[in-house]
């Protein structure tokens, strides 16, 4: 549990369908519901197991907070990231419990210039083991090219 600082602004757009509300609001700026509807619909497209999910926004603070119990840890962390990593958000207040507690992974944002190889250089000494930081950001990741500077990622132990 915790809070997780993001670079508001550059992350990826949240084009993921809204989970339904009650009256749908249309200002010129999404209301703090529709974001938080938009993270929720994001979070279940990517299928990773949690029960009880739930999450809330704070326009204000740019502050996502997130709930439920993942069944990993890894699952756990990339629910931050897949919520951190959009662009509304700054922040994320880990608030979910873990079934199966386990190590936590580090995590790292890109700079501009990197790519999986030098990270994975820089954290195990090898280039080539660039597809475990890959597999361990699945299915955030489609492919080993698509980062972007300011994304946080994964980097398992």
């Amino acid at each position: 549990m915790g809070l997780f600082d993001f670079i508001k602004g550059i992350g990826k757009k949240n084009t993921a369908p809204a989970e339904p509300q009650a009256a749908p609001a249309t200002p010129a700026e999404p209301s703090a519901q529709e974001i938080a509807n938009k993270l929720l619909g994001h979070i279940k497209a990517l299928g990773l197991p949690v029960t009880g999910l739930s999450v809330s926004y704070n326009g204000a603070s740019d502050l996502a907070t997130i709930k439920g119990q993942a069944q990993t840890q890894a699952d756990k962390e990339k629910i931050i990231l897949a919520v951190g990593n959009i662009d509304h958000v700054a922040q994320v207040d880990d608030q979910m419990t873990v079934a199966a507690p386990e190590p936590e992974s580090k995590f790292y944002t890109v700079k501009s210039g990197d790519n999986l190889s030098k990270i994975s250089k820089e954290f195990y000494g090898d280039p080539n083991q660039y597809n475990k930081i890959f597999e361990a950001n699945r299915p955030l990741l489609k492919n080993a090219d698509d980062i972007f500077p300011g994304q946080v990622l994964r980097i398992p132990a």
